[in-house]
């Protein structure tokens, strides 16, 4: 692998429609796009933990839906670009092993 993998997991659970589920994913992907040359090379996957209230965003497709998903998703990926580059150090140098005595 030597690309930066994306994946979303939005559960029906907190979104009910999948109409809302896709946009959400298309949301996740396409701010993903911007921020990924910024991360190490790795599996990155973002879960969908919390629902959007149907009475406060009516329509999947509505601009309040997508603005709130889209702030909600750049203060995430800014908090990831923070901890990247020292979990890419980290994973860029083997963790010392001990030596076992062999018989």
């Amino acid at each position: 692998m030597d690309a930066v993998w994306i994946g979303a997991l939005v559960p029906k659970r907190w979104a009910k429609r999948a109409v809302t589920r896709n946009a959400i994913k298309r949301q996740i992907y396409t701010l993903g796009e911007a921020f990924a040359s910024r991360w190490p090379v790795a599996g990155h996957v973002v879960r969908l933990r919390s629902g959007f209230d149907r009475k406060q965003f009516v329509s999947a497709t509505s601009d309040a839906l997508k603005l709130a998903v889209r702030l909600e998703l750049q203060q995430l990926y800014e908090r990831a670009d923070a901890v990247a580059p020292a979990s890419a150090a980290s994973a860029a140098t083997p963790p010392a092993r001990a030596a076992e005595p062999r018989p």
